[in-house]
């Protein structure tokens, strides 16, 4: 006996598979305001440092570690090419440049260290997808990290803003400068001051005392010797 071929109805036909959906790799600012991140005492000073140390430009992200007394401890700046917000990136830029500045705390039950990130970016201080994948990023960073997950502040030429708080100002120095530096600096120190070099190799110190310039065997000539990074102390 001899069977037609039933034709195929839409119904009939077998679907294509659905690409699997993106995992969700970035926080909504309601998601943000549930997270229980700490406030910061006084935001303002650390602008003022990150500026100090870092100079960000756009597309500059500043990690910042603080202890419980809400000092930073260590601190770095990188960037990263423009690309497509991902969460997984970010969070593996932040580990690299975590463990780079201080140990992990994961023998800890209860963190004691808190990381807060600022961005520096163009544009109006308003929440974007960007935002959320390195408030994503910064998260999962902590979890792995053993550290406190902190507050997450942005930055243009002009302004700066904690994230889900009114708390805002002016950018120290105005406008961004071009050449940020990307350094790590420890122990929530200022910069020393550096003496100054006077006619006839001699060098006046910050207490107004000289001394003859003398060169190290361990220095080389001037001008070899490359950026300065400083390790965490006190962690």
């Amino acid at each position: 006996m001899d069977f037609a071929d039933a034709p195929l109805t839409p119904a009939s036909r077998s679907a294509p598979a659905a690409p699997a959906a993106r995992p969700g790799r970035l926080l909504e600012p309601a998601e943000w305001a549930t997270a229980g991140i700490p406030l910061l005492r006084n935001p303002r000073e650390l602008i003022n440092g990150v500026h100090e140390r870092h100079a960000p430009v756009p597309s500059t992200a500043v990690v910042a570690v603080l202890d419980a007394d809400q000092r930073v401890r260590a601190s770095a700046s990188f960037t990263l090419p423009a690309a497509e917000p991902d969460g997984w990136r970010f969070r593996h830029a932040l580990l690299v440049h975590l463990r780079r500045i201080v140990p992990h705390d994961l023998r800890l039950r209860i963190p004691v260290r808190t990381a807060v990130l600022v961005y520096c970016r163009t544009g109006e201080l308003r929440w974007t997808e960007t935002d959320g994948a390195w408030m994503w990023g910064l998260r999962d960073a902590c979890t792995l990290h053993g550290l406190r997950c902190g507050a997450y502040l942005m930055m243009n030429g002009d302004r700066w803003q904690v994230l889900g708080e009114e708390r805002g100002g002016r950018r120290p120095g105005g406008r961004a400068k071009p050449g940020g530096r990307a350094v790590v600096a420890a122990g929530g120190e200022r910069p020393r001051a550096e003496a100054v070099r006077r006619p006839g190799g001699a060098r006046r110190l910050p207490d107004g005392a000289e001394r003859p310039r003398r060169l190290p065997e361990s220095e080389g000539p001037a001008g070899s010797r490359g950026p300065r990074s400083v390790a965490a102390r006190g962690s």
